[in-house]
Order: structure tokens, then C-alpha cells, then sequence
């Protein structure tokens, strides 16, 4: 059944709307049109001749409206067996007793009765229409009901359909992680950084696995050969923490990373010198212009190493600057032992002379050593000319020495051989007067001003009497 308050629909088994809460009316409604017309047949059958007037209905309207609505009359089942014979004998006496009334009672009961169904047919119009006005009302409130549940629906699923989102989104950003993470872990980076912690805790082997392991995966980077570098240099074995980038240059000669690396490695083990000899023998183009500002190229001589006969000026230089250090006793300079070089180096002397030299750049990278020999030689000239020629004389002569340019002569006159430290060693200044009556060994030389290198000796033997 259908609920009289709300409209919903009410289960067979149920006696309380579940709508509205109000409770089922099992009884039908109680309607006084009904009591009405019960008189009128009971007092047709008793005599009675009033007729219903409009007052009447509109009392007993009016007294319906101010009786609770829920109220009802129950009548017995007496009552309602009592009323249909009432209503059966009724209809026999009216039709047994027509004679004994007047046509005109007739016909006002009749008019009455008809004017009581017609105000029944207007009530249950009004009725129909309230009915109506609340299933409309009701409807109305049902679409709205049915409406906002829709709308709920709606808002429940938008609310499922996001949530099913975020969790798949939650899902898919859990699964990249953990594939990032499982890449991460085998990647060349991870590898690095596990190296570089296993050195930390001393575990080398496990640092030199991790390296290699890096190197298996990218031989071109240098970050594994450094890491792999500073195992050796962790236990202060340089020489083996170079072999490291030798030998990846070896195999890769033209990596400009390796030769950073190798280059970064020497400066940081305070090994600068070794950084232009590294340089030194690379036939690269790309990697010396990547590593230009370590290059440091070695002095040049001026003039070029060789045999000279006469005092030469050495003058050094180097085509990518900085400061220049240089030895003569054959040593290799460096910028703590060497002599810097100001002006050009002066070889006065005869003798050979090797001259060693570096140059700084300006990065503080000193050049390999370059080096040249020079040998002087100079030029001797012939023995001294001597006159007068060995002989007898009679008569007083001087003895003259011809003096070459550069040269200085000495002499003696008691045979020994000319030395210009002995005491008995004579400069010549101008011709030297011959001994008397006497037998007299004159000996000359010529000394070279610039080496002090003495000629051969030149001899005469003068005899004079009177």
C-alpha cells in the first residue's frame, strides 16, 4: 500500500511508513457524508420528511476539518449489518409505501439524495484533487529526493573514480620508483658511490670490484679510473695510482676526460713536473687544445748548441711563457734550485758547458728539462816572432816580440820556458836590450787575453863579445 502522508510505498508486513515514520491506517477514513445519508434512509423508513440542506454539509465539512485527521470511526460488524438492512428495508418500504406518500416527498428525497451524491462526487473531486496535489507535491519532492541521491551518486562516484586514481597513480609512481631504484643500483653512478664508500671503510678489495665494475660498464669515463686511482693513493702508492691512468690513456689516447683526470690526479699528489712530460707525448690536437692551460713547453736555446771559437751569449725563451730556471753544472732545475733566468748566459771561457733549463707557466705546471751543450775553442796563434834570429854579435841589439791583437808576450832570459805566474818571467812591453859579453837562451810566448792560453814557445840563442 501507499502511504496517505508521504506517498512512499509501504510493505505487506509493515505497519510504520519507513519514509515518514507515520503509522498505516487499517481502518478506512471516517465520513460523515456517510452518517448522513444513513439518517435520511432511516428517517424515510421512520417518517421523517426533512431534507439535507447546503447548511447541513457545510457543518458537517466544517466539523470535519477541525477533527484530527487521523481520526477515525470503527463500526462494528452489527453496525455495518444493521445499516445494509436498514438500507435493503429502506428501499422496499419506499417502493411498498409510494402510495401512501405524496409524488412531491418523492422528489424532494430523490433531489436531496441526487444533491448529496453530487456533493459526495465534489468532495471526492476535491479529494481526488488534493490527492492529486499531493502526489504532485510528493513527486515533486520524490524527483528532488531522487535528484540529490542522483547527485550524491555522482559526487560518490567522482569521489571513487579520483580515489581509483590516486591509487593507480600511487601505484605507477611506486613501481617507477622502485625500477629507478633497481636501475640506480646496477647503474655506473651506484657503483661509483659504493667504490667510494668501501675505500672509507678500508674494504679495498670490495672498492677495486666496485670499480671495475664501473669501468666494465663505461670505459670511457674517467670517474672509476679516478676512484679506482685513489685506492692506491689511500695505501700512499703513487706510482701504481698513476699506472692506473697510463693505462687507460694507453688504450684510449684520444679520451680528453682521461688526460683531465690523469692531469687533476697529478696536481692533487703535488706532482706538477709530471703533468707536461704526460702532455708530452700526446699526438692529439682536440686533447691539447682541451688541456692547453697545463701545457708548458720547454725553453729553446739561442744560438743552438755546437762548437763556437769565440765568448757566446746563450739567450732562452719559451713560446708559452712563464718563468724560466736554468743549471750549468748538469743538474735538473726546478723553481727552488735552478737560477732564473734574466738576461742572456755568458760562455767566456774555453772549455764545453751544458746548460739545463724548465719553464713555469703561469698555472705553476714547469715544462719538461731541455738542455744544450756548447763547446769554445779558441783559436791559437802561431809562436811569437822574435828578432834578431839566433846569432854571434859584436855590438849592442834589442830583442823585439811581435804582439798580435789580444795577445800578451813573455819572456825569459835564462832558458826556462816563459809562465806568466813565475817570478822569473818577464812581460814584454818593448824591445829588451841583449846581454853583454855573454851566451844568453831567450824564450818567448804569447798569451790569449780572453782564455789565457799561451802559444808555443819561441827560442834564440844570442852570443855577443866585444
Amino acid at each position: 500500500m501507499r502511504c496517505t502522508h508521504c506517498g512512499a510505498m509501504i510493505p505487506d508486513d509493515q505497519v510504520v511508513c519507513p519514509e515518514c515514520g507515520a503509522e498505516v491506517q487499517i481502518v478506512p477514513d471516517y465520513n460523515p457524508l456517510d452518517d448522513v445519508l444513513t439518517r435520511e434512509v432511516k428517517g424515510s423508513v421512520e417518517g421523517a420528511t426533512r431534507q439535507i440542506r447546503t447548511d447541513d454539509i457545510r457543518r458537517y465539512r466544517r466539523d470535519d476539518r477541525t477533527k484530527n485527521v487521523n481520526s477515525t470511526r470503527v463500526l462494528s460488524p452489527e453496525e455495518r449489518a444493521r445499516i445494509r438492512d436498514m438500507k435493503r428495508a429502506g428501499a422496499r418500504n419506499t417502493s411498498g409505501t409510494a402510495s401512501g406518500r405524496n409524488t412531491g416527498d418523492i422528489r424532494r428525497q430523490r433531489r436531496n439524495t441526487a444533491e448529496v451524491r453530487g456533493q459526495r462526487r465534489g468532495t471526492e473531486k476535491v479529494r481526488r484533487q488534493r490527492q492529486d496535489t499531493d502526489d504532485l507535491r510528493r513527486q515533486k519532492q520524490n524527483t528532488s529526493e531522487l535528484r540529490r541521491l542522483r547527485q550524491e551518486k555522482r559526487l560518490e562516484a567522482a569521489k571513487r573514480k579520483r580515489r581509483n586514481l590516486l591509487i593507480t597513480l600511487f601505484l605507477l609512481l611506486a613501481l617507477i620508483v622502485a625500477g629507478v631504484w633497481l636501475v640506480y643500483q646496477n647503474s655506473y653512478t651506484s657503483m661509483i658511490n659504493k667504490g667510494y664508500q668501501a675505500i672509507q671503510s678500508g674494504d679495498y678489495d670490495s672498492a677495486e670490484s666496485y670499480f671495475n665494475r664501473a669501468i666494465s660498464k663505461d670505459r670511457s669515463r674517467p670517474d672509476a679510473y679516478t676512484g679506482y686511482a685513489e685506492i692506491y693513493v689511500d695505501q700512499n702508492d703513487l706510482e701504481s695510482a698513476e699506472d692506473v691512468f697510463l693505462s687507460a690513456i694507453e688504450t684510449q689516447p684520444t679520451n680528453e676526460e682521461l688526460y683531465q683526470a690523469a692531469i687533476n690526479f697529478y696536481m692533487e699528489t703535488e706532482q706538477p713536473a709530471k703533468v707536461s712530460a704526460l702532455l708530452e707525448d700526446c699526438e692529439d690536437q682536440n686533447v691539447l687544445d682541451s688541456v692547453s692551460d697545463y701545457i708548458s713547453l720547454a725553453p729553446t736555446f739561442a744560438p743552438e748548441e755546437g762548437t763556437y771559437n769565440e765568448v757566446q751569449e746563450i739567450t732562452l725563451s719559451s713560446e708559452t711563457g712563464g718563468d724560466i730556471y736554468y743549471t750549468t753544472d748538469g743538474t735538473d732545475p726546478t723553481a727552488e734550485t735552478g737560477t732564473k733566468y734574466g738576461e742572456p748566459i755568458l760562455i767566456q771561457t774555453e772549455g764545453e758547458f751544458e746548460i739545463r733549463a724548465i719553464a713555469v707557466n703561469a698555472n705553476g705546471i714547469p715544462s719538461t728539462v731541455s738542455s744544450a751543450v756548447y763547446t769554445i775553442e779558441f783559436p791559437i796563434e802561431d809562436a811569437p816572432a822574435v828578432t834578431p834570429s839566433t846569432g854571434q854579435y859584436t855590438e849592442p841589439t834589442q830583442i823585439t816580440i811581435t804582439v798580435p791583437e789580444g795577445y800578451t808576450a813573455y819572456y825569459t832570459m835564462d832558458g826556462s820556458t816563459p809562465d806568466p805566474e813565475s817570478s822569473s818571467t818577464e812581460q814584454y812591453t818593448g824591445p829588451v836590450n841583449m846581454p853583454e859579453n855573454t851566451q844568453t837562451i831567450f824564450n818567448a810566448i804569447l798569451v790569449n787575453d780572453q782564455n789565457g792560453k799561451a802559444t808555443e814557445v819561441t827560442t834564440r840563442n844570442y852570443i855577443t863579445t866585444d
